[in-house]
């Protein structure tokens, strides 16, 4: 294998290839290598390769949201929505499990957990429906490799280990099981390598292995799961599992430099956000300004376009409208994603989120549940600002480009907030300045940020100007805060690459 954060398959011709794939762990790279050797698709390695992530704690959880966005090489792409939605079906606890929690992380971080921070986890489900459609593998071929991971044991990986420096014991060590698994005995948090075994977790996989995605929704492990949390002074209810719900949505899409691109569309921000910080880009690169500016300028505008709607973190087809219309007439935590595509051109984007993680077991079934619905900067009208059933807003952006040549190219990352602004870089200057991937993916980044004060600059190392109108936060080297690209592509001599961001520890594979 090529280092670690480019895998290209030199040397070998098209029909030699199979799969590029790029993910955040080599757990998860190990999960696709076995599916692919079954005979496994694009969609086949990226269910499985999350699925295998979702079982290192503090960077997701099973017990969360994702979503997947699919485009066959003859096909129309669809984003499979599998996001937490809000519970709350069965009524409030007079007395609801909640704590604040302040962190360090990226400069400051509040956030709410507890039982009544969970919200209805749909990733399981979501990832069933793309198996159905898209599939080739049976569904207990693709969790046998996290069933054989949380059993045997992992080694808790670097990404892990420095989010856990800040997490592990206000949210992580709030279970039994979580404090056995992540801390001493004397209570430190294990070193980074360490091999975290995870039975209980094995032990409901096998079920949901067995029984199908049902089992978490309308099994009798989705009930124990609900009984424990509405017991405890949450919210989600097994009626609230029961009645979740798959979507399957029209991603959002636009055409720049000779490259079509499809996003995650509302009620998601992320897509919609996405899109339009590249409309607004395509107008303003043929200007001389520096290209630092511009990319600094497009994230401050569409905040400030954001800011004028209501609703503002969770725009529908309404709002995009706005900002399609509005981008083309200006001048000017916790989360995994695994980028897939195959030799037939089928390319399988999926990012999946737990939040910053209720740090919660329930039901004894080893499932770090997700705290969703404590995600202040998301919801910011409350925690329970919309009828149950609603979806719960998202940043989460998974995206797939073709180009007129042939070419497709499968993209997204981790990192909150930060997530549209490294699809932004790395987009840029694979479709403007037509950058290899990995180069691409390296360059530094900037991030424009709102805090009391106003909107400020978050900044790596030549990412913007010294001069520029907006307060600089600056960071002395390249940091996993900016988020971390995993990317896949097949060129258009049918050739493979992946490429992991060196910002977090990430893997790849082409085989």
């Amino acid at each position: 294998m090529k280092p670690r954060n480019e895998t290209p398959a030199a040397g070998a011709d098209e029909h030699g290839q199979s799969l590029a794939l790029a993910a955040g762990s080599d757990c998860a790279v190990a999960a696709a290598r076995q599916v692919a050797d079954l005979g496994g698709n694009a969609v086949d390695a990226a269910i499985a390769a999350v699925l295998a992530a979702t079982t290192e704690p503090g960077v997701t959880a099973l017990g969360g949201g994702a979503y997947l966005t699919i485009w066959p090489q003859d096909g129309l792409p669809v984003t499979i929505d599998g996001n937490v939605e809000m519970p709350g079906r069965d009524g409030i606890p007079p007395e609801p499990d909640l704590d604040s929690v302040h962190m360090e992380y990226g400069g400051g971080i509040t956030t709410l957990v507890g039982n009544a921070s969970i919200g209805t986890p749909g990733a399981i489900a979501a990832c069933g429906r793309a198996r159905d459609r898209f599939g080739k593998l049976p569904w207990k071929t693709l969790l046998q490799p996290a069933i054989d991971s949380a059993r045997s044991g992992f080694p808790l990986s670097m990404a892990c280990w420095s989010y856990l420096q800040y997490s592990a014991k206000p949210i992580f060590s709030r279970s039994e099981e979580g404090r056995r698994a992540l801390l001493t005995p004397t209570g430190e948090i294990k070193a980074a390598g360490t091999r975290i075994r995870l039975p209980e977790l094995a032990d409901s996989l096998e079920i949901i292995a067995r029984e199908g995605p049902g089992s978490l929704y309308t099994g009798s492990l989705g009930r124990r799961i609900a009984s424990d949390i509405i017991e405890s002074g949450g919210i989600l209810s097994a009626t609230d599992l029961a009645r979740y719900q798959v979507m399957e949505r029209k991603p959002v899409t636009v055409e720049l430099n000779g490259w079509q691109i499809a996003g995650n569309p509302p009620p998601a921000a992320g897509g919609t956000s996405l899109a339009a910080m590249l409309l607004l880009l395509e107008s303003n690169v043929a200007s001389d300004a520096d290209r630092r500016s511009i990319l600094v300028d497009v994230q401050r505008q569409v905040i400030q376009l954001r800011e004028q709607m209501a609703g503002l973190v969770d725009p529908g087809p309404a709002a995009f409208a706005y900002l399609e219309k509005t981008a083309r007439g200006i001048s000017a935590p916790n989360t995994v994603h695994v980028s897939a595509v195959d030799r037939s051109g089928l390319a399988c984007a999926v990012t999946w989120s737990a939040g910053y993680g209720s740090g919660l077991m329930p039901g004894g079934a080893g499932i770090w549940m997700n705290n969703c619905l404590g995600e202040t900067e998301l919801n910011r009208r409350g925690i329970l600002s919309d009828p149950p059933g609603t979806r719960v807003p998202s940043n989460m952006a998974p995206t797939i480009a073709r180009n007129e040549n042939g070419s497709v190219l499968t993209i997204g990352s981790p990192g909150a907030e930060r997530i549209t602004t490294a699809l932004l870089y790395t987009l840029y200057y694979v479709i403007f300045e037509s950058l290899p991937l990995a180069e691409a993916i390296e360059k530094p980044r900037a991030h424009v940020e709102k805090s009391a004060a106003g909107l400020a600059i978050a900044c790596e190392p030549g990412a913007t100007h010294d001069d520029t109108k907006l307060p600089l936060r600056r960071f002395d080297r390249p940091d996993m805060f900016f988020g971390g690209v995993t990317a896949a592509a097949r060129l258009a001599d049918g050739s493979l690459i992946a490429a992991a961001d060196p910002r977090r520890t990430g893997a790849t594979l082409v085989c």
